[in-house]
């Protein structure tokens, strides 16, 4: 569903990500892990054009975007979910998940979106910005999904959330994979995570893959090395 090969990107001069290869299958969850300052949110910027591309091509079921703008990219079937969220804080809950219909041609968010999401029913006419972090990350989510995706990037969700939300996050990726049959990519630095809900995990290091593994069979203690300061 997602191929990125040879993929380089820099800020100037200065190249962070120096030629990755990876796949992800349809209905596939991969977490993409390594400390801060490893390359990970400039992967997911580089795959939704907000860097641009140096080298190297990424393909959306068959079709390459590495040259299209990230409203193109939306189209093709890509949605993003940013670290920090980003949501409309002024816009109210319902108004911030219907921005991501623009490119759909649809009025209204799907029903599947409000089952998956129940607390922003009840929290639709709530400004963006009232929300508790959990809240406006499940709010970033929806917007992304309204989008329609074949790809949804998500750049350290965990980030400022509170356990128990973080457990119900993992099943809540789950049950989108499972329903929509969705390939979802996770930037992410908490393991425990990771595990729960990813069936295959990277370690980018210095903006090289130097680690991969299914989660059946991972060496937790050795991931725990890449990502120990």
């Amino acid at each position: 569903m997602l191929a990125v090969e040879s993929l380089r990107s820099a800020y100037g001069e200065s190249e962070v990500l120096h030629g990755l290869n990876f796949a992800v299958a349809p209905g596939e969850i991969v977490a993409i892990m390594g400390r801060n300052g490893m390359g990970k949110t400039t992967l997911m910027k580089t795959l939704m054009g907000i860097v641009p591309t140096k080298d190297g091509s990424v393909s959306i079921d068959g079709t390459a975007i590495q040259s299209l703008k990230s409203y193109e990219r939306v189209e093709k079937g890509l949605a993003y979910v940013p670290q920090g969220r980003q949501i409309f804080s002024s816009m109210t809950v319902e108004e911030n998940v219907e921005t991501g219909l623009i490119v759909t041609g649809k009025k209204t968010v799907t029903k599947d979106i409000h089952e998956l999401f129940p607390v922003l029913v009840e929290m639709k006419s709530r400004r963006g910005g009232n929300l508790s972090g959990g809240q406006q990350q499940q709010l970033a989510i929806a917007r992304a999904l309204a989008s329609d995706p074949k790809v949804l990037l998500l750049d350290e969700p965990t980030e400022g959330i509170q356990p128990s939300i973080i457990r119900e996050m993992a099943r809540t990726l789950r049950r989108i994979r499972d329903e929509r049959g969705l390939s979802i990519i996770v930037s992410e630095q908490v393991l425990s995570f990771a595990l729960n809900v990813a069936d295959r995990v990277l370690v980018l290091e210095n903006g090289e893959f130097v680690h991969e593994s299914l989660r059946a069979g991972i060496d937790e203690e050795k991931v725990s090395k890449f990502l120990s300061v």
